[in-house]
C-alpha cells in the first residue's frame, strides 16, 4: 500500500528530475500552480490530503513517466529497488551502428549492463551520459532509460539517433513526415531542425537516474 508520504515525495522526485520546481511541475501538466504545494498537504485540521489520480496521471504524462518509473520513486523512498538487467553504453559510444537492429533494439557486443526497476518492455536501454550536451537537464554520469518502441509526442525527452552517428539528447518540440525539431535544453541555441531522411530512430526517455 502506498503511504501519503511515499505519494508525494515520487511527485517531488519526478519534478526534481525533470528540473522543475513543484508548482513547475504542476503548470507543465496543465494543472493549477498551487496543485502540488506543500501548504496543500495536510488540510487544516491535520488531515492528510492525497493528490487525485488524475493529477498523477497528468504528471506520468506530461514528463513521459510511466508506471514502473514511478514506483522505482517509491521503491527508492522505501529503501527497495526490484529490479532486472538491462543493456548500459555510454553516449560517447552510442553512435556505433553495430549496436543496435534497424528497428532501435540493442544487439551486439560492447554493452554493459545495469540494473533497472520493475519489469515492463524488455527492449529499452540504459545510456549514460559522458558529456555536456544535455545540461542543465542531465549532467555527466546520469543514466537514462530509453524505449526505442515508444510512442513519441511533444514535449518528451527523447534520444535521436542520426545517421552520421551523432547521438542527441533533446526535448521533442515538432514533428513531421519531412523533419524532426528538436530543442535543447539550455533554453538558449534555437531549436534544431533535423531532414527525416538524417534520423534512423528516436527512442523516448522513459526514466532517469540523477
Amino acid at each position: 500500500m502506498l503511504t501519503h508520504r511515499e505519494i508525494w515525495g515520487a511527485i517531488d522526485a519526478i519534478a526534481a528530475r525533470n528540473g522543475l520546481s513543484a508548482s513547475g511541475l504542476a503548470k507543465k501538466a496543465g494543472l493549477d500552480p498551487t496543485t502540488f504545494n506543500k501548504s496543500k498537504r495536510i488540510t487544516p485540521d491535520g488531515r492528510h490530503r492525497w493528490p487525485s489520480t488524475e493529477s498523477v496521471a497528468k504528471v506520468l504524462e506530461a514528463t513521459g513517466t510511466d508506471l514502473d518509473a514511478f514506483m522505482s520513486v517509491v521503491f527508492d523512498l522505501r529503501g527497495m529497488r526490484p529490479s532486472r538487467s538491462i543493456p548500459l553504453i555510454g553516449l560517447d559510444e552510442a553512435g556505433d551502428p553495430s549496436l543496435f537492429d534497424q528497428d532501435g533494439t540493442p544487439v551486439g557486443r560492447g554493452w554493459n549492463e545495469v540494473s533497472f526497476p520493475g519489469g515492463g518492455d524488455e527492449r529499452v536501454y540504459a545510456l549514460e551520459v559522458t558529456d555536456g550536451s544535455a545540461a542543465p537537464v542531465f549532467r555527466e554520469g546520469d543514466i537514462l532509460v530509453a524505449a526505442p518502441k515508444a510512442p513519441v509526442r511533444r514535449g518528451d525527452r527523447v534520444v535521436v539517433h542520426c545517421r552520421s552517428g551523432e547521438v542527441i539528447i533533446a526535448e521533442l518540440k515538432r514533428r513531421t513526415a519531412r523533419t524532426l525539431e528538436l530543442k535543447g535544453f539550455d533554453r538558449v541555441e534555437d531549436p534544431r531542425v533535423l531532414d527525416a531522411g538524417e534520423v534512423v530512430w528516436v527512442s523516448r526517455v522513459l526514466w532517469a537516474s540523477q
